[in-house]
This record gives C-alpha cells, sequence and structure tokens, in this order.
C-alpha cells in the first residue's frame, strides 16, 4: 500500500474528484478526513471507505470559515495525532461573463476557491512544520493557466491558487513538506452536466485524448504526488487534461 497508516484531509470530499480521490487513497491504506460541508453525501463517501474496510470519518467544514477550519485540523491532530497529507479540492462555480459578473459571485468564489485554499493550507502547515513533514497538494485548474470565458471569479482563484502553491514550496520545503497542484483539464463531474452537449463534442476535439477526463485521472495524479514516488517534486503544477489546447 502506497499510503499505509498515513492521515490524509480531504476538503470537497462529498463528491465529484474529492470522492474519488478519497476512496483511491483509502485503498491505499490513507486513514481519511472526509470535510465537506454537505453531512449526507460526506457521511456516505465515509460509509463506502469503511464498508470497503478502509478509516474514515466526516469533519464538516466551511473552509472560508477560519474557526470551522480550525476545528477540522485540532480534531483530526486529536484524534490521530498528525496530518500527513491535505488535499484542497473543495471549490465552487458561479460563471458569468466580465460585464455580467456580479459582487456575489465574484467573493463567494473567490472565498471558497482561493481564501479556503489559504486558511486549510496555513492551519495543517503548522502541523506538518511540527512534525517536520508533510505533502499538500492543491487543486488548480488548466484555466488557471489559459483563462476561461465567463470565468473571471473561477479563473482568478485558480491562478492564484498556482501562485501559492510555488511560494508555500518554497517556504516550507526546509521543514520537510512538499506543495504541488494538480491541473484538470475537463472532467466528467456534476459540474459540467449543465454545459451543453455541442460544447462538450467541441471540448474533446480539442484534446489530444478525444475525450473527458475521469474523477479517477485526478485520483491518481494526487495519489502519485502523495507517494514517496514523488518525494523529489514540489512546487510544480502537473496538467491532468488530455492534452488540450486552447
Amino acid at each position: 500500500m502506497r499510503l499505509k497508516d498515513k492521515v490524509a484531509i480531504i476538503t470537497g470530499a462529498a463528491g465529484g474528484l474529492g470522492r474519488a480521490t478519497a476512496l483511491t487513497f483509502a485503498r491505499e491504506g490513507a486513514k481519511i478526513v472526509v470535510a465537506d460541508v454537505n453531512e449526507e453525501a460526506g457521511k456516505k463517501v465515509v460509509a463506502e471507505i469503511l464498508q470497503a474496510g478502509g478509516a474514515a470519518h466526516f469533519a464538516r467544514v466551511n473552509v472560508a470559515d477560519p474557526e470551522s477550519v480550525n476545528r477540522m485540523v485540532a480534531g483530526t491532530v486529536t484524534q490521530y495525532g498528525k496530518i500527513d497529507i491535505l488535499i484542497n479540492n473543495a471549490g465552487i462555480l458561479a460563471d458569468a461573463r466580465l460585464v455580467k459578473l456580479e459582487i456575489a459571485q465574484w467573493q463567494r468564489v473567490i472565498e471558497v476557491n482561493l481564501t479556503g485554499v489559504f486558511l486549510c493550507g496555513q492551519a495543517v502547515a503548522r502541523v506538518m512544520e511540527t512534525q517536520g513533514r508533510g505533502v499538500i497538494l492543491n487543486a488548480a485548474s488548466v484555466v488557471g493557466l489559459y483563462g476561461n470565458f465567463g470565468q473571471s471569479n473561477y479563473v482568478a482563484a485558480k491562478a492564484g491558487v498556482i501562485g501559492m502553491t510555488k511560494t508555500w514550496a518554497r517556504e516550507l520545503g526546509k521543514k520537510g513538506i512538499r506543495v504541488n497542484a494538480v491541473a484538470p483539464g475537463f472532467i466528467e463531474t456534476d459540474m459540467i452536466k449543465a454545459i451543453p452537449e455541442k460544447v462538450i463534442a467541441m471540448l474533446k476535439e480539442k484534446t489530444p485524448l478525444a475525450r473527458m477526463g475521469t474523477p479517477q485521472d485526478i485520483a491518481n495524479a494526487y495519489l502519485f504526488l502523495a507517494s514517496e514516488e514523488a518525494s523529489f517534486i514540489t512546487g510544480t503544477v502537473l496538467s491532468v487534461d488530455g492534452g488540450i489546447v486552447t
């Protein structure tokens, strides 16, 4: 098992990429903190892990709330005595063209997708510095590298995550902490169900591998970066996008 006895906090783990990552890490021996605002869905993921013989518990967290984040981190340390891995996966969408983007849409996406990553990263890094080891993996996006129509808020947040990833890698490396980001392309999750079929077809045409990605594709990338196989990789942004071009 590649993550035997590791303790992993995964935010946004109640569904989509977070759920796939939680199940994958559990199969590889990690103890999972399924962290999400959606308690019902989160506890279903915990039940899946337990039924498969893994170890997990649910932690309700609002990543944009410092007190909520600190409670989650303190609770994890109390229960397990350490935190080996943090996956900053929680994220939301509120799309609109620049001229129609409302300030409330802007602020909510920045709060969850950027400030939430900062708050979780800061709280966990303090624990990892004391331990002298750890891995932080942040969910970026290819749109944070290339931009995307109608997503000023989301793109700004993901570009910020990429910048924080590189900064944290410099700051935390001497403390034994690796920090990397995964930049998914267009993945088959609930987030893209509202996209018209003709747009999906266009995206596939732009992708050399001629398909959408799956949550498991992203979970596999996180698994590699969290494992000892990636022990000399930090400050990197791994694009998992089928080679998409803009």
